[in-house]
């Protein structure tokens, strides 16, 4: 078969014998096809392995086939199929490896093409490899019986004989995971091939005792040399432990049966086929007497036997015994030949395990090299990376303590600008005071100016004044001398007349002199005057030059303050956008961190419940409230950025909470809605993502907006909602309690619809006249009457319910009774419940009814809905009573008088109805027959239409029906063929 595969380069022949064969009803053939077919993969063509793929899910399915066998060959079948599809996968993924996986370590380097992901993933292939191989080892040991020689029978020998190529499989396999483990630890932590050494060191157990116990088999010690292995597994946390590994070596000795000893066999019986056909020639020629005695002439001529004949017969014996003597040493000269040429086969063994040890040897020498020169590049570069490291170091110390004088500085400069405020506060005082002295200056001096006008108005005034007594005096002197010429003139006449002129004249000059003093000292006071005006002025002057010169240097110090104030803010302005920026980015770095965690294939077994995820969600949606206001107060003052920071850290902590938590509560959940629910978690991530790079963006942080994740976080919600278990909401403790809350709120309901029906009875009474009155008066009439015998009936029903709870709990409380029945507890609260809802309705439809809002059938169907829900109280509440209870006639009772008081109420509403509608009747007096048409016409059109209409509201009604009873049984719990 194999050199079959190699002259017709392929396996298509042997396909085709083999899809003859009755594979799957004889185990035996089976195996021995397995046997063969593993060889093939091993030393056939290349090419039977893409001829084989084909075929692959056929050997599956046999495989399965065989598996249900529990006894003889069945398991080893089934087993060794997964074996060699297995291996056909393997070589699939890895075309690199040949069938016989005889590699160089170049080429294993190769395989992996130099990256850690690869050799990683070939590791872990490697592994269920040798896992399969080992799988079919002990499952052959354990279904043979060791207590005897079995590897000398021929049935043990059959189930043996495939582990041959499984041991040379196993060496192979050993060998390149111990290389590809160290080749993994010198790249990646320890940690993280933590489960790599754990699994290694299982299966180099395994395999060490298999290879002992085959290596006792007498079966394999004259057709194979099994290698054992070292008495503790490789290190490899020890990079140096690679140089003391050995590869296993697996040798296959001439066997005793082999083509080489065959020859040797075959001429020795050529030999002796030869002479017995010589003889036989000779004897047909000659005779069979001449050939059995060919030199009796005794016998021939009648004579007898003398010595010359005794010598003859004794040379002939002694020939006999040197030809026996000659075959002997002919059958030693070729066991001894046979024993030779093993050895031979032996030494060839051990030469080419010398020369693979050789090989491998100047391989790993290379290697070394080759990891040599990588470690002094390794050493150039670490003694480069410490160089560059000291120099971070150093720049890092001397960037710290540029830090910390920046730090310090800013501090600084924080004392100083408060320092400058509080300096602005104290100049802006200053100038304020400044400014009421200036304008207290200006009012004095304007207070100044006004004195000195009115001085100058004063003095004026007495310079006129004493101009005028001047001229007065002047008038009187000029008198007087006239006077004192008539008086001269006279004087002569009259001496008494002249004495007294004399004495007026000197006193007139008395006058005189006086008024010049007083005129004199008038001046020096106006002089006085004027000098302190003018002192006044230059003081002013001097004031208003030195408060003008302090005006401008508070002046220029506010500026320079101004400008640095600015400066700061500027500066305060970027340091808050850096430190924003720094916060989104490590915030986006989380969000990012959450979506990678939600495709790692680790995090699939983490799984989640819908009433977390909800939480998570709604915590998130209340921080992304939080989150816009404290944006939109960042965008209105920059100075907000401590209100925004605590925000976006909490947003990306629960956002990746959310998204985390929703990756894993859809593992539990249905296909569509875990589908939905990952898309839209990543979808969050994304809006998310998208939010925070526009908050690291100077100009596009006023038009992020994070509405989007606020969206998708609802959807998420409503996901959550979907995925919730239903009719687990009251757990069944609590039953009991929630019987009386349930029959208490409906009592109560009862009550306050009555009590709203006796309060619009007042009003309609109050407030209408005539039919509208007697309408309403018989309606609320009615509808009082019927709450009154829901009433009784509720009452009977708690009655009854108690006889029920009563006689059934024994020494049970009654909530342990109640959950115990809870089917029956959950019908009596959904029952309890209807009667509560049916009677609020019909009051509000009572209450739209006498406003003229509302319609009269809406009032009969909610009568008829009462009726249907008492009808399902008493249902709930007698399906455990006894049937002789008098508590139970007293409910049947209640039961009637409700359907007869909602009978009152249909009827009162029809006849209400009814006489509304005879007053409300349309005439025809003033209508010409044209019109009458067309009204008819219209009431054609519209009767059709409502037709119409009713016919699709009674679909929609038997749609909400069934899904009302859908409803009603996922809340209620309720089973298909279930009762009460």
């Amino acid at each position: 078969c194999i050199l079959g595969t190699h002259h017709e380069k392929g396996a298509q022949t042997f396909w085709s014998v083999v899809n003859r064969l009755p594979l799957s009803g004889n185990a035996v053939l089976c195996w021995k096809f397995c046997h063969v077919f593993h060889k093939l993969l091993r030393d056939g063509h290349s090419n039977v392995l893409k001829d084989s793929l084909r075929y692959k899910n056929e050997l599956s399915d046999m495989s399965r086939m065989w598996g249900h066998l529990s006894e003889g060959y069945g398991q080893l079948c089934s087993i060794y199929l997964k074996l060699l599809r297995t291996k056909m996968e393997f070589h699939t993924k890895n075309p690199r490896f040949p069938g016989n996986l005889q590699m160089s370590d170049r080429q294993l380097d190769e395989a992996g093409e130099n990256d850690v992901n690869n050799f990683f993933q070939l590791t872990v292939e490697m592994f269920d490899y040798l896992e399969c191989e080992l799988n079919l080892f002990q499952t052959v040991f354990s279904s043979l019986d060791m207590s005897r020689s079995v590897s000398v029978t021929a049935a043990g020998q059959c189930r043996l004989a495939p582990l041959i190529q499984v041991i040379l499989d196993c060496s192979h396999l050993y060998d390149y995971t111990v290389k590809l483990l160290f080749k993994l630890h010198s790249c990646l932590p320890a940690d993280t091939l933590q489960g790599h050494r754990d699994r290694f060191l299982e299966q180099f157990r395994k395999l060490k005792d298999l290879f002992y116990r085959s290596s006792n088999l007498q079966y394999f010690k004259r057709l194979i040399q099994i290698p054992q292995l070292p008495e503790n597994p490789p290190n490899f946390l020890r990079a140096s432990a690679l140089s003391e590994h050995i590869s296993p070596v697996v040798v296959i000795p001439a066997e005793a049966s082999s083509p080489d000893s065959e020859p040797i066999t075959d001429l020795v019986e050529m030999d002796t086929a030869a002479q017995s056909l010589f003889d036989n020639k000779f004897d047909d020629i000659f005779g069979s007497s001449f050939s059995s005695d060919p030199f009796n002439f005794s016998s021939q001529n009648g004579m007898k036997k003398d010595d010359k004949d005794r010598l003859i017969e004794q040379l002939y014996g002694e020939i006999a015994a040197l030809k026996e003597e000659l075959e002997n040493f002919k059958a030693e000269s070729a066991r001894g030949a046979v024993q030779l040429r093993g050895r031979a086969s032996e030494l060839e063994a051990e030469l080419a395990e010398q020369r693979h040890l050789k090989q491998q040897a100047q391989d790993e020498s290379e290697f070394l090299r080759t990891e040599l020169e990588e470690l002094k590049k390794q050493r150039e570069d670490t003694e480069k990376a410490q160089r560059s490291l000291t120099e971070i170091e150093r720049r890092a110390q001397a960037n710290e303590q540029r830090y910390s004088k920046l730090k310090e500085k800013y501090s600084e400069l924080v004392q100083s600008h408060a320092d400058l405020l509080r300096k602005n506060a104290e100049v802006t005082k200053q100038v304020t005071v400044a400014r009421q002295a200036q304008g207290d200056v200006e009012r004095e001096k304007k207070e100044l100016e006004d004195s000195f006008q009115r001085v100058s108005e004063q003095a004026q005034r007495k310079s006129q004044e004493q101009a005028e007594v001047l001229d007065t005096l002047k008038r009187e002197l000029a008198a007087s001398r006239q006077e004192l010429q008539v008086l001269q003139g006279t004087l002569e006449s009259s001496t008494q007349v002249g004495a007294e002129q004399c004495t007026r004249i000197a006193g007139l000059e008395q006058e005189r002199d006086s008024l010049s003093r007083a005129a004199e000292r008038h001046g020096e006071e106006m002089a006085a005057l004027q000098a302190e005006l003018q002192q006044l002025r230059d003081t002013l002057t001097h004031e208003q030059e030195s408060r003008k010169v302090e005006l401008e240097t508070l002046q220029t110090q506010l500026r320079d303050k101004e400008c640095g104030e600015r400066a700061l803010q500027q500066r305060l302005a970027e340091e808050q956008l850096a430190l924003l920026q720094g916060t989104a980015r490590e915030a986006e770095r989380m969000v990012q961190d959450a979506l990678s965690r939600m495709e790692d294939p680790a995090h699939i077994g983490c799984t989640g419940s819908a009433d977390c995820l909800l939480s998570r969600a709604l915590a998130a949606s209340e921080c992304v409230e939080r989150l816009r206001d404290a944006h939109s107060k960042y965008l209105s003052s920059h100075s907000a950025v401590g209100s925004l920071l605590p925000c976006l850290a909490l947003f990306a902590h629960l956002v990746s909470d959310t998204l985390m938590q929703g990756s894993a509560t859809s593992h539990l959940a249905p296909m569509e809605p875990a589908d939905r629910l990952l898309e839209t978690c990543k979808q969050c991530g994304s809006e998310a993502v998208s939010y925070l790079s526009a908050l690291q963006d100077p100009g596009r942080v006023e038009g992020a907006d994070c509405s989007l994740v606020m969206t998708c976080l609802g959807r998420i919600s409503a996901i959550g909602e979907e995925l919730r278990p239903r009719g687990l909401d009251v757990k069944q403790e609590e039953l009991g309690d929630l019987v009386d809350k349930e029959m208490a709120a409906t009592a109560a309901a009862i009550e306050t619809a009555a009590a709203r029906i006796e309060e619009m009875l007042s009003k309609a009474r109050a407030g209408d006249t005539g039919v509208k009155l007697e309408v309403n008066e018989r309606i609320l009439g009615s509808c009082t009457g019927l709450m009154q015998a829901i009433h009784v009936l509720v009452l009977a029903s708690k009655d009854l319910q108690r006889e029920i709870v009563e006689s059934g709990r024994g020494a049970a409380s009654p909530k342990e009774f109640y959950a115990k029945n809870s089917r029956w507890t959950e019908g009596l609260i959904s029952a309890s419940k209807a009667v509560g809802w049916g009677a609020t309705v019909m009051v509000d439809a009572a209450d739209l009814v006498v406003q003229g809002k509302g319609t009269f059938e809406e009032l009969m169907v909610c009568s008829r809905e009462i009726a249907a829900s008492t009808a399902q109280l008493v249902a709930a509440s007698k399906v455990k009573a006894d049937k002789d209870s008098a508590n139970l006639c007293k409910l049947q009772q209640a039961s009637r008088g409700v359907n007869q008081a909602t009978a009152g109420v249909v009827a009162s509403t029809k006849a209400g109805k009814s006489q509304v509608e005879e007053k409300d009747s349309m005439d025809f007096s003033s209508m010409t027959l044209t019109q009458i048409k067309r009204q008819e016409m219209d009431s054609q059109v519209r009767v059709l239409e409502l037709e119409n209409q009713l016919q699709k509201e009674r679909q929609k009604l038997g749609e909400l029906r069934k899904k009302h009873y859908e409803l009603a049984g996922v809340a209620e719990g309720w089973e298909e063929n279930g009762e009460w």
